[in-house]
């Protein structure tokens, strides 16, 4: 996937989630802060790897699978219900 070396959106999903596992790690090992948030925390960090796949599945999609003619529509409504459902 060396292709996605100059993707800006998922270095900086990559970035975010690296400062979202940063935040957690210290959250458990600082003991002033509630479990509630550190439950909040690892829910966040689920839904950004969640959006991190989307992409690269998109990625993957778009470089490697699709190549050649096809239904730039379909593939829309595809990808829609893969971020809804993946």
């Amino acid at each position: 996937m060396s292709h996605l070396q100059t993707n800006k959106k998922i270095l900086n999903r990559i970035r975010r989630l690296r400062g979202q596992m940063n935040a957690v790690h210290n959250a458990l090992t600082n003991a002033d802060v509630s479990c509630i948030a550190t439950l909040q925390q690892v829910a966040a960090i689920k839904g950004a790897i969640n959006g991190l796949m989307n992409e690269l599945v998109q990625e993957h999609l778009k470089t490697h699978v699709l190549k050649g003619e096809y239904n730039q529509q379909e593939l829309e409504i595809f990808l829609e219900t893969l971020k809804k459902y993946g």
